[in-house]
């Protein structure tokens, strides 16, 4: 009868269980371990570890709030209860207030140039010394990803502020293993070096030597696009000499993704692995997203006896449902992140199933326009529900790092009235870009009237919003000899 009035209070209100649900479902999953390290300070009945089948805690009535099946199935305004009496009084530790609710949750944009570099100094085998200058040289690269800094002052640095004595030499020897690093180009000292880092990494085929030739010997000519010296200086067809420039204009001069004015990068975690077996996609969920949480036996034992002693006793009754409540709230705990795992693989594996040509080849040209109403319907959850999985969580593929916000559509009419993908527009005014004759590019004006004619009704400024979205610079910056 208890649990029949339960879900007959929670008919009109998101329950405990579903707060703590929505909490956790939109934490990016490198936030995760600190959440539940937060918790565990808390709440001493909740412990790391695989839970132990004997638990009789586990089975007991205090099992009285809703199953993981009732999850996200209420469509009811979160923000209108979380700081309702009924419910504060059954807030998990450690949760805010309903204000952050109304923001959107960043991308799991949350690890830094500087953290991803030192975890990649972690898989070096270096001893001590060499250790103390990586971490050294990883705390001077600036934030487009340059070492500005002479290699004697890092000498200077070492002895006054870690009492290092090394020399110009040990130190370069670590810079060039830090160089290997991801992103391609990253601790250069000038821009040659960045680039000729990224040219080191390509197939080493004739333009690619070219390119290298290029930048090592005539830098100053290619930055001023004196092509014609450049080509005779190496004896070279007009033809191979396009391809090498077409191969350097597309390295990236600020491997660490930032300039002047700007914040530093930062680096998506995937909360998903995506992988290709012959043609046979296979999903699976970044470990830090399945931690193994228990029940403390030892907790659940002093629940048991307490709960068989003398009811009576005022004292023992109140440390009996001091027990009591922080089993519960472990149990909640345990359960929400169980169905937080469940709904991110749901909502994940619906993405595929709509999106699988573009997870075969990584071609963007196969995306299909796909809307939050479509995931939400085949999973049979809310929309708000796949909105907080799809604003907050990435997934790693053959291809590279995607938000999972990047495979949703934004609408654009179309002369039928439907609905177009802006990825879609995108494509084609890539295609037609591609096609222009270089001597004479295309102006904005003109993309805007050619795509106006194959049915998109867009605007000039949406035309040069979308190029620059792509990196494609004006047209009088594409005119080419």
């Amino acid at each position: 009868m208890q649990r029949l009035d339960l879900r007959q209070l929670l008919s009109q209100k998101l329950s405990p269980q579903q707060i703590q649900f929505i909490k956790l479902l939109q934490i990016p999953t490198v936030e995760l371990e600190a959440r539940i390290k937060e918790e565990m300070e808390v709440n001493p009945a909740l412990e790391e570890g695989r839970e132990e089948p004997e638990s009789e805690y586990s089975d007991s009535e205090s099992d009285d709030y809703d199953s993981d099946d009732d999850y996200g199935k209420d469509e009811v305004d979160i923000n209108d209860y979380l700081n309702d009496d009924e419910i504060s009084g059954y807030k998990m530790q450690g949760d805010r207030g309903g204000d952050e609710e109304d923001r959107e949750m960043p991308i799991a944009m949350t690890s830094s140039l500087t953290d991803n570099l030192m975890d990649q100094l972690g898989f070096l085998e270096l001893d001590d010394k060499q250790y103390t200058i990586g971490m050294q040289l990883i705390g001077s690269i600036d934030s487009d990803g340059y070492i500005r800094r002479e290699l004697s002052s890092i000498v200077n640095d070492l002895a006054f502020s870690q009492n290092v004595m090394t020399s110009e030499e040990e130190i370069e020897q670590v810079l060039h293993m830090i160089q290997t690093f991801d992103p391609a180009g990253i601790a250069a000292r000038d821009l040659p070096e960045c680039l000729l880092l990224q040219l080191e990494r390509r197939e080493q085929d004739a333009t690619t030597v070219l390119a290298e030739r290029i930048i090592r010997e005539s830098f100053d000519e290619f930055t001023k696009k004196h092509y014609q010296k450049i080509q005779s200086k190496f004896g070279v067809t007009e033809e191979e000499l396009k391809k090498a420039v077409d191969v350097i204009i597309k390295l990236n001069p600020k491997p660490g993704g930032s300039g002047a004015g700007m914040t530093r990068v930062q680096y998506i975690i995937p909360d998903f692995i995506l992988t290709n077996e012959n043609g046979q996609l296979q999903l699976s969920l970044n470990s830090r997203n399945a931690p193994d949480l228990r029940i403390s036996r030892s907790y659940a034992d002093m629940f048991d006896a307490y709960d068989k002693s003398d009811k009576k006793d005022k004292k023992l009754k109140e440390t009996v449902a001091f027990v009591k409540q922080k089993l519960d709230a472990a149990k909640w705990f345990i359960d929400a992140i169980r169905q937080r795992q469940n709904t991110l693989l749901r909502t994940m594996e619906s993405i595929i199933k709509y999106q699988h040509e573009f997870f075969l080849e990584g071609d963007e040209s196969k995306l299909r326009p796909m809307i939050l109403k479509d995931i939400a319907e085949d999973i049979g959850m809310d929309i708000s529900t796949v909105s907080r999985v799809a604003n907050s969580k990435a997934v790693q593929t053959e291809f590279g790092i995607y938000p999972l916000k990047y495979f949703f559509s934004e609408g654009i009419a179309t002369d039928s009235g439907e609905d177009a993908s802006s990825r879609e527009v995108k494509h084609i005014l890539k295609e037609i870009i591609d096609k222009e004759n270089k001597r004479k590019p295309l102006s904005d004006e003109k993309i805007e009237k050619m795509l106006n004619e194959k049915g998109y009704n867009i605007a000039r400024r949406t035309v040069a919003k979308y190029r620059e979205q792509l990196n494609i610079p004006v047209a009088r910056l594409r005119k080419e000899l």
